[in-house]
């Protein structure tokens, strides 16, 4: 099945008998769908703290997030400090009934220049315009480690996010 949303497209089969590959598929396309509310939030080596609304991360396999980032607070942020938190949210008609997840994540490249600089540059320009391409000022990849739900009563976030 294949996805084709903002910079990535995202394809993957399903594995019917692998509950766990069947829950990262949902994982993949709940945080791959459109539209939704995603922001980031970094901290710099100090502990100063930064949110920021993002709609082009995409995860393009269950432990890998990537998106293109301008030269800005977070970017500076992640170049100190690698670990971030995703969080993915979609509002309900009462607190309750929201659902979301927060993803865990560690930067684990950051290109400003070469090949794959280039490549996703590229691609940003053939889906959101020549301009949203010139705002790019790294290309960063994110390795997911732990995923827990918008609110923790201990349900896991499986259920957080839907069927």
């Amino acid at each position: 099945m294949c996805y084709e949303s903002g910079v990535y497209a995202v394809c993957y089969t399903y594995r019917k008998a692998d509950k766990e590959g069947d829950m990262a598929t949902k994982l993949m396309e709940y945080f791959n769908k459109m539209p939704r509310l995603g922001c980031l939030s970094t901290a710099s080596k100090e502990g100063k703290v930064n949110v920021a609304y993002f709609g082009s991360p995409r995860m393009i396999d269950e432990k890998t997030i990537v998106m293109g980032l301008g030269k800005n607070r977070t970017f500076n942020y992640l170049q100190e400090n690698p670990y971030a938190v995703f969080m993915i949210m979609e509002p309900g008609k009462v607190p309750t009934e929201w659902k979301g997840v927060r993803i865990y994540v560690k930067m684990t490249e950051c290109a400003t220049s070469g090949d794959k600089y280039e490549a996703f540059k590229t691609q940003v320009a053939k889906v959101a315009g020549e301009a949203a391409s010139k705002l790019i000022h790294a290309a960063v990849t994110f390795e997911v480690y732990e995923i827990k739900p918008l609110a923790d009563f201990g349900q896991g976030w499986e259920k957080s996010i839907g069927s």
